[in-house]
C-alpha cells in the first residue's frame, strides 16, 4: 500500500477551514456558540489555522452524558463547536477520500451514500438471490467497540496509511484525547471514521482470507451468509481469534447461526426474510406506542406539534423500506389530516 503525504497544509487551508464551518454548523444554527462564530468567522478561523500551523491545538474537554437506547447505556462525549468540530471537519475533508479508498464495498455506516438502507438493500439482494451460499447466516457484533478500540492499534493503522508527521500529530493527539490507551468517543466526528478504519483490515481478511463470498457489516455488526452452518462456526471460531489477537477486541457472546429463510436477518433496523421485509420487532412497537400518543392528544384537542410532525415523517420513512401496509393503515392513515393540515399551516412554502 503507498502511504500518503503532504496533507497537512490541505487541513488548515483557509477555503478547507471555511468549508469545515460550513459542514460542522449544519443543523446547529441556533446554538449559541454557532452564533457567537457567525458574527466574526474569519477572526476565529484565523485563529484555528494559527494553532494548526504552530501545533498549539490541544482537543477541548469533553462534556459527557448518558443516551438510553433500549437497554443499553452509552457514555456520550461532546466537544465544543469551536476549535473541535470545525477541527475534526476539516481533517475529515482531506483524509476521507484515502479512508473511504481503503474500506470494502460492503461498508456501511457514516459513510456518504452508504447508511442504513443502502446496506438494507445489499442484504435483501442476497437473501432474494437464489445462490445456496445465503442459505444459513452468521451474525455478529463486537463487545463494547467503541470504548475498546486500542489507541496503538489505531495510530499503527493510520501510520500504515499516511506518511505525513504533521497529520499523524494531529490524528494521535485527539485519539489520545480521552484517559487510558483504549477507547475513542462516541460523538466525535473523526470516531465514526475511525472505528470504520479500525475494521477496515478485517474486513480484506474476511474476505480475501477466509473467502467469504456475503459479507456485510455496518459500524461493529457483521452479517455473513454460508450455504453451511459448519463452515459458519469455523469462521466464527477463527474471526474470534483475530479479533482477540489483531484488534484486541473481542465478540459478544451473543452470536448466531441460524437458517436465512427460518428466521429472517435482523440487521439495521429490519427483519429480512426470502421475498419480504419487517420491521425490526422493537422498532415496530416504539412507533406504534409513539404514534398512539400523538392521535391521543391530537383526538382530546391538542394541535400536532413540529415534534410529532418530524417522529411521524421519521417512521415514515422507516416503513417505505418494508412490507408495512397495514401498519399504516392502523398507525398512520388516521392521523394523516392532521399531519397534512399541520405541514400545510406551518411548513409549507417554508414558512417554519
Amino acid at each position: 500500500m503507498k502511504r500518503i503525504g503532504n496533507l497537512y497544509e490541505k487541513i488548515y487551508d483557509m477555503d478547507n477551514l471555511k468549508l469545515a464551518h460550513i459542514h460542522a454548523r449544519k443543523g446547529k444554527g441556533w446554538y449559541e456558540e454557532v452564533k457567537a462564530m457567525n458574527k466574526d468567522p474569519d477572526k476565529y478561523l484565523n485563529l484555528l489555522q494559527e494553532m494548526l500551523i504552530n501545533h498549539t491545538y490541544q482537543t477541548s474537554e469533553y462534556k459527557t452524558f448518558i443516551k438510553k437506547e433500549k437497554a443499553k447505556e452509552r457514555l456520550i462525549y461532546k466537544l465544543p463547536y469551536f476549535p473541535d468540530r470545525i477541527c475534526q471537519w476539516a481533517i475529515l475533508q482531506a483524509v476521507e477520500p484515502y479512508l473511504l479508498k481503503f474500506l470494502t464495498a460492503d461498508t456501511y455506516s457514516a459513510i456518504p451514500k452508504k447508511g442504513i438502507h443502502d446496506c438494507l438493500k445489499r442484504v435483501q439482494r442476497a437473501v432474494n438471490s437464489e445462490s445456496p451460499g445465503t442459505k444459513y447466516c452468521l451474525k455478529i457484533d463486537a463487545k463494547k467497540f467503541y470504548p475498546s478500540i486500542n489507541h496503538d492499534i489505531l495510530k499503527a493503522k493510520y501510520r500504515r496509511l499516511f506518511k505525513d508527521q504533521e497529520l499523524l500529530w494531529l490524528l494521535d493527539e485527539i485519539i489520545d484525547s480521552t484517559p487510558g490507551d483504549t477507547g475513542i468517543p462516541i460523538g466525535n466526528y473523526l470516531s465514526q471514521y475511525s472505528g470504520n478504519f479500525y475494521l477496515g483490515a478485517f474486513d480484506h481478511w474476511a474476505k480475501e482470507v477466509l473467502r467469504v463470498k456475503y459479507y456485510y457489516r455496518y459500524m461493529d455488526d457483521i452479517v455473513i451468509f454460508d450455504e453451511s452452518k459448519e463452515i459458519l462456526h469455523n469462521q466464527r471460531k477463527q474471526i474470534d481469534q483475530y479479533f482477540v489477537e489483531t484488534l484486541k477486541l473481542t465478540v459478544k457472546d451473543n452470536w448466531q447461526v441460524f437458517p436465512t429463510n427460518v428466521r429472517g436477518v435482523d440487521f439495521v433496523g429490519y427483519r429480512v426474510f426470502k421475498g419480504y421485509t419487517l420491521l425490526r420487532k422493537s422498532t415496530a412497537t416504539n412507533m406504534k406506542r409513539q404514534l398512539r400518543k400523538i392521535r391521543r392528544r391530537h383526538e382530546a384537542g391538542e394541535e400536532i406539534s413540529f415534534t410529532d410532525f418530524c417522529s411521524v415523517q421519521s417512521y415514515k420513512g422507516w416503513i417505505k423500506h418494508c412490507n408495512s401496509y397495514r401498519l399504516y393503515k392502523k398507525y398512520f392513515e388516521p392521523i394523516e389530516p392532521a399531519i397534512k393540515e399541520y405541514y400545510d399551516k406551518n411548513l409549507k412554502g417554508g414558512r417554519a
